[in-house]
């Protein structure tokens, strides 16, 4: 008797920035490279049991940098706006993971194909993050590196990142509507690898007559991660991040780890303030967005521990109420 061939999953899973640059690492373009072919044998886990896969990805450090570059060389040539330097950003870092992933494919002799979307986010220009800038994005600096460029450029603006120095912060808006979400959707089904929304996509408003036009802000990667899968209707939605699992009380003596939590402890625990805001929180409330919306786990872990996790062995588990 034959066996009934399993239904594919459809799998949404959101890289950290930490997945493309790592900690000391200038960001160089081999850097760049090496670290997507170390990411892509991670994601095998993932491709090699024949789940449909949507990856998406930060964009912090890249962005950051293409900002710079756009400061340093402003005497030279034009300055590019933030929605064109989201844009450019989406292009490299997909380029990257898009040929890394058909490598390791070809060396696998797995036929699939991988395409990266150029993805345009929509958002609210009435959105109250434009007022109050807090999305960290760029290299981190000391604090006295930080003021002394605060002192040169009174529209730039930039914070203390949770302990790990000071960096730029921009808007960050919440993200209402994935444009690409069914050509993604389709693309992801048909069994093509769809790398989107990188670095939270590129955000858009509507002007008077409705047009798309570019606006000067960054999205939240895991928020426009957790609107994308509801709009797919994936199957699962996992984020990795630098920890194998999530921590309460995280680097104090008293840090515990959490293997399964309920969406109702996730919340309580956001609301308590036990998770940073420029890095778990964020991941935090995606989860509990997805799992309200399709009542639908959620896995969080590091990119090296992606296949102990799916294997549930490892990383932490963000579930509907039991």
């Amino acid at each position: 008797m034959n066996e009934v061939a399993r239904p594919k999953r459809l799998v949404v899973v959101a890289l950290g920035g930490h997945a493309l640059i790592k900690p000391g690492q200038r960001g160089t373009t081999g850097e760049h490279e090496k670290n997507a072919a170390e990411t892509a044998e991670h994601l095998w886990s993932l491709i090699s049991r024949g789940h449909n896969l949507i990856i998406t990805h930060g964009n912090g450090p890249q962005v950051g940098d293409i900002m710079l570059r756009n400061e340093l060389a402003r005497e030279k040539v034009p300055p590019n706006p933030l929605d064109v330097c989201v844009a450019e950003s989406e292009g490299t870092i997909g380029y990257y993971l898009q040929q890394a992933l058909l490598n390791k494919m070809r060396r696998e002799r797995n036929k699939r194909f991988v395409v990266t979307v150029i993805t345009q986010v929509l958002v609210d220009e009435k959105d109250p993050a434009f007022k109050h800038p807090n999305k960290p994005v760029g290299p981190f600096y000391t604090e006295k590196q930080a003021k002394d460029q605060m002192a040169q450029n009174d529209k730039l603006t930039m914070v203390e990142d949770s302990g790990r120095g000071w960096r730029r912060v921009v808007p960050s808006p919440e993200p209402k509507e994935i444009v690409q979400r069914y050509m993604i959707r389709d693309s992801a089904k048909r069994g093509h690898i769809v790398i989107a929304v990188g670095g939270g996509g590129i955000p858009i408003a509507r002007d008077e007559n409705g047009d798309y036009i570019g606006v000067e802000a960054v999205i939240d990667k895991d928020l426009a991660s957790s609107n994308l899968s509801c709009e797919v209707d994936a199957d699962l939605f996992i984020m990795l991040t630098p920890v194998e699992k999530v921590c309460l009380n995280f680097n104090t003596p008293e840090q515990e780890e959490i293997d399964v939590m309920t969406v109702e402890d996730a919340n309580a625990y956001l609301k308590a303030g036990e998770f940073a805001p420029g890095s778990m929180a964020p991941k935090i409330q995606a989860a509990i967005e997805y799992i309200m919306t399709c009542n639908r786990e959620v896995i969080i872990t590091s990119t090296e521990k992606l296949q102990a996790a799916i294997d549930g062995k490892t990383g932490t588990r963000i579930i509907p109420t039991y």
